[in-house]
């Protein structure tokens, strides 16, 4: 059964930065893409980044620049490092993680999701 488990989220704020982790289990397979996506009150949820299993990655325009996905594939380990944060970035941040290429953007797998608070 496939497991994702985030986690470093908090309060932190605006400027200030936050590294979210997502640790990866129950797969013998390899996923091919992975990704973070969030959730602010009464929001949509929204695609933040997404890495695919060749290193290519997607970022949302809102933060470009700011945040940077990465994944360590020995530990089984997704990452969002998340500098310059606003208080736009207020979510709670899922991760998500598929086999398939064609749902990347809408992954089967999802984690519980960590909240992301950013203040004045």
């Amino acid at each position: 059964q496939v497991h994702l488990v985030e986690s470093g989220g908090g309060s932190v704020q605006t400027g200030g930065s936050l590294t979210l982790a997502c640790a990866a289990s129950g797969s013998t397979y390899t996923y091919y893409c992975m990704g973070w996506f969030r959730q602010a009150p009464g929001k949509e949820r929204e695609g933040v980044a997404t890495i695919d299993s060749f290193g290519t990655t997607n970022y949302a325009d809102s933060v470009k620049g700011r945040f940077t996905i990465s994944q360590d594939n020995a530990k089984n380990t997704l990452y969002l490092q998340m500098n310059s944060l606003k208080a736009d970035d207020t979510a709670v941040y899922y991760c998500a993680a598929d086999f398939s290429p064609e749902r990347c953007l809408n992954p089967t797998y999802w984690g519980r999701g960590t909240q992301v608070t950013v203040s004045s």
